[in-house]
């Protein structure tokens, strides 16, 4: 496409943007947990309460039946400068419960101690059985209208803006879990549109486990923690996953998938996010056609490696919460253009052999290339977490006119569960006047009563037809935009408990997966499967876990069976032929730099301009500068110290850029950091985060100086991506570049070549 195309020209225009909100504060270092900084001493002038913080949203105020909007963002938070109970009574004191006398027993009239103790009691709600781990974010999606073509949905028109709330989350960890868990994602996103709501509710892999959702409880309960010690958490390492993986081998697409870099994203804004499900799309002619839906992030597809999400869920179990929330704080927004492969809805809901409604298989990109249709732009945190990211309820039901369903077995069982899991989590059927789930469109539903009912409907006739209410609400037809389901045909057919005979191939498309990917990303795969398999204890799990290995591909079975003592295993089928799909690998193409963490270590001995000009230039690059030093006493007076090198991890940072050679530190000593290694010329916690950074294939940079910091790392400084420079703006900005693929991975080429 040209430049002057409007897809190109709307995101132009969205990165400026972007950008000049990130221009606007240059010298803002995101995480500040409040709107203004706290002061000493406890503040005793009454006064109102702080507003949010710049970088915070709220859900829109609109009411319970989909009326107003546009109001205050604050009009539903806490308000005036005094405490009070919960009907608004003024309180003098909330430390001491009432009693007869200083120590006499506690009076059974204290109204307030009994309603601020009856309320914590019940502060928490059933956590969701899966994705209970999450973030989240509100954002704002705008069509293309290139999809025209094939729906009559209103919100992918030509310049349309949908607010948005997206939610990222693990699958199998709890609320309290670690967010770099070997996983997959979720990615639900919940447009409002002027039609109702549609939940695009998918992950980050495009594909499940299972073909079925009678098997949904199956293979969730073999993913969870062991029943009997509630270990492990948040982790598929364990016998029952692979017990049941290896016996139900249509998982084996997902899996592998899991194994490789996609099951441990460095970020939430660098993820791919797939609607796993074939759905149907209607045009205003009432012609449909078959979809598949992509989000694509604008910065590219990337991943930790297996060491560094080890050491970040102990360093940091927050990490990508911490990563979205600060990355939207310090104005480096999260892009994701949401694209469609399409296809002729034809009687056999197949294309070029490939039966689309198994959710087990993809539509390789090469074959249906895909198409933009929109650009979604998360704009703002959540103001309060509980209030937005945990109450907030979708389900694939939730659609719009122009987007219809099909008969994917694994969808049809998901319009059941979700609906369901709502009511109990969220005390009721009401889940949908919870303010972040409230349709922006009006509501006049016939619904009535019940649990949190926050609507106070008028009218005697809540039936149809009536002629009490004046015949209110009358139906709609389609000039109505009313939601009409595609008339699909039905074949008359017998009942049966069966799947169909092109749902049976479960080995081509994981060795099309297996195939597409460079020979680095297929070691990490290997050395995942190694991993996991490890922690199996059974032996039969292992040995019939390589027999499924074996019917995808030779090297990558006797690879795992050598790391596990094993003998590799004969194949039981014919091995499958597959193309290779480029599209499937994450490495080869260059991407933005904006958001990625560059740790800058310095000490007292750096001249405090150049650390200024190195920050700048990071900052000017759209990513942000962190300080390290050896204690947190600013370097200068502008020159603020956000790390410590007792604090700092390597895992932290995409880059590192040395100032200085810092002397071994007071506090550089086993008895205070176990991190040290004992005595040398350079603090040893400096070489190790340096040493951790070159093993981890991230970019290093540093004035000739850095290198008495080289050798105490054990960094060959001629290896790729160590620069060395007089000119650090000019390291900053090939660092800039080298982080455009992510990762430096021709320092360490991998041995094996792929087949």
């Amino acid at each position: 496409m040209s430049k002057s195309n409007p897809v190109h020209k709307l995101v132009d225009a969205v990165a400026d943007a972007v950008s000049d909100r990130r221009d606007r504060d240059r010298s803002h270092v995101p995480g500040a947990p409040g709107a203004e900084p706290a002061q000493v001493a406890e503040p005793t002038e009454p006064r109102a309460p702080l507003p949010t913080k710049p970088d915070q949203g709220a859900p829109d105020t609109v009411s319970a039946t989909g009326r107003g909007g546009g109001g205050a963002a604050d009009v539903r938070a806490q308000n005036g400068g005094y405490l009070t109970t919960a009907q608004g009574a003024r309180l003098p004191d909330s430390d001491h419960s009432l009693k007869a006398g200083p120590r006499g027993p506690v009076l059974l009239q204290d109204h307030h101690l009994r309603e601020k103790i009856t309320h914590f009691d019940h502060e928490r709600i059933p956590e969701r059985v899966v994705h209970a781990r999450g973030a989240a974010a509100h954002g704002v999606f705008r069509g293309y209208g290139t999809a025209g073509a094939v729906t009559r949905a209103a919100f992918l028109a030509e310049g349309v803006e949908t607010p948005v709330f997206v939610r990222f989350s693990t699958v199998l960890g709890s609320r309290g879990s670690a967010d770099t868990v070997r996983d997959t994602r979720g990615f639900a996103t919940k447009f409002y549109t002027t039609d109702g709501v549609f939940d695009l509710v998918g992950n980050n892999i495009p594909v499940f486990f299972i073909q079925d959702a009678i098997k949904f409880p199956d293979v969730v309960h073999a993913a969870k923690p062991h029943p009997d010690r509630e270990i492990p958490q948040a982790q598929s390492a364990h016998d029952t996953f692979w017990d049941f993986v290896s016996l139900h081998t249509e998982a084996t697409h997902h899996t592998l998938w899991n194994m490789s870099d996609r099951g441990i994203p460095r970020s939430y804004r660098m993820m791919e996010g797939f609607g796993v499900h074939t759905f149907r799309l209607v045009n205003a002619e009432g012609a449909s056609a078959l979809v598949k839906f992509h989000w694509k992030p604008r910065l590219g597809v990337h991943s930790l490696v297996w060491e560094e999400a080890q050491l970040i869920a102990g360093m940091d179990p927050d990490f990508h919460r911490r990563d979205l929330a600060d990355a939207i704080e310090a104005g480096a927004l999260p892009q994701w253009e949401l694209g469609i492969q399409t296809f002729p809805d034809s009687p056999e809901q197949t294309f070029q052999g490939i039966d689309l409604l198994d959710p087990t298989k993809i539509v390789p990109e090469e074959l249906a290339p895909v198409q933009p249709v929109g650009l979604m732009t998360l704009t703002a945190n959540p103001t309060n977490f509980f209030a937005e990211t945990e109450q907030v309820a979708f389900h694939p039901g939730h659609l719009v006119p122009g987007i219809d369903i099909t008969d994917d077995p694994l969808l049809s069982g998901r319009l059941f569960s979700y609906l369901d899991t709502q009511i109990t989590r969220l005390g009721g059927p009401n889940f949908a006047q919870i303010p972040i789930n409230r349709t922006h469109a009006p509501v006049n539903d016939m619904l009535r009563d019940g649990f949190h009912q926050d609507a106070v409907h008028g009218g005697v006739a809540p039936y149809k037809p009536n002629s009490l209410d004046g015949g209110c609400p009358f139906f709609a037809g389609g000039t109505e935009h009313a939601y009409i389901e595609h008339p699909t045909p039905i074949a008359a057919a017998s009942k049966v408990r069966e799947a169909p005979a092109s749902f049976a191939d479960h080995f081509t498309q994981p060795r099309l997966f297996w195939l597409s990917l460079t020979s680095v990303e297929q070691q990490h795969v290997i050395a995942a499967y190694t991993f996991e398999l490890s922690k199996v204890y059974e032996p039969a799990i292992r040995e019939r876990t390589l027999g499924v290995l074996a019917n995808v591909d030779p090297t990558l079975c006797a690879e795992v069976a050598a790391g596990l003592g094993l003998p590799t295993p004969e194949p039981t089928v014919a091995l499958p032929q597959a193309e290779p799909s480029p599209a499937l690998s994450q490495l080869g193409a260059e991407w933005p730099a904006e958001g990625r963490v560059i740790g800058i270590v310095a000490d007292p001995t750096s001249d405090a301009g150049l650390v200024r000009e190195v920050r700048d230039a990071v900052r000017r690059a759209g990513m942000t500068a962190l300080v390290v030093a050896p204690t947190g006493a600013p370097l200068a007076d502008d020159l603020p110290v956000q790390r410590t090198f007792a604090a700092a991890r390597s895992v932290e940072f995409d880059a590192l850029v040395l100032l200085a050679t810092p002397a071994p530190g007071v506090d550089d000593h086993g008895a205070r950091d176990a991190k040290s290694n004992g005595p040398s010329a350079v603090d040893s916690r400096v070489a190790l985060l340096v040493n951790e950074a070159y093993r981890h294939a991230k970019p290093l940079g540093g004035h000739p100086g850095a290198r008495a910091v080289w050798t105490a790392a054990w960094v060959d400084p001629q290896a790729p991506g160590v620069l060395t420079g007089e000119d650090l703006a000019e390291v900053v900005a090939r660092l800039a570049g080298l982080l455009g693929a992510h990762r430096v991975w021709d320092r360490f080429p991998a041995p094996i070549a792929r087949p």
